[in-house]
């Protein structure tokens, strides 16, 4: 029998296992558009502490082993901004994309001021887009990132927000 992959909050001791990660996982991004200077490529170890000691952090193990990451923060505005969504290359196809997706927006349940879910892909990643609206987001902008790149902004409601719009 096969290990299973848990979910958990992270914290900074795991800091060095997602950036190594985020590096990975992000270079077939970076591929795709010809620019390896993203942000998730060059993002510090200190900036990445700092990230998820300010917002929702949660990581995937199999065993002991990092293999899935996700990070978010609500800004004042009420919007859940969910970033860096990342499964090791040997993981992906098998669902847990969407089990981290769905985890993350599980850890803003208790947060009213998030009242909608907010996260980008860029044009090119089918995959990550395909996985977004699959989960009910819908594209609500884009915008030009330089080197022919082009920023999708997809959005959904949160769960909660309507019954609390209309309390």
């Amino acid at each position: 029998m096969g290990m299973s992959v848990t979910i958990s909050a992270a914290g900074a001791e795991d800091a060095e296992h997602i950036l190594k990660l985020q590096y990975l996982c992000y270079q077939s991004e970076a591929e795709l558009y010809g620019d390896y200077g993203i942000e998730p490529l060059t993002q510090t170890l200190d900036d990445l502490k700092a990230e998820i000691a300010r917002g929702h952090a949660l990581v995937a193990r199999l065993g002991g082993e990092v293999v899935a990451s996700v990070r978010g923060v609500v800004d004042a505005e009420g919007t859940a901004r969910i970033d860096k969504l990342i499964v090791h290359p040997r993981m992906r196809h098998h669902g847990l994309g969407g089990r981290l997706l769905d985890a993350i927006e599980g850890s803003f349940a208790g947060d009213t001021s998030a009242r909608r879910f907010q996260l980008f892909a860029g044009h090119r990643s089918e995959g990550n887009l395909r996985l977004y609206r699959s989960k009910g987001y819908a594209p609500v902008a884009s915008e030009s990132a330089g080197r022919g790149l082009t920023l999708v902004t997809l959005e959904k409601e949160a769960a909660g927000a309507a019954f609390v719009a209309s309390a």
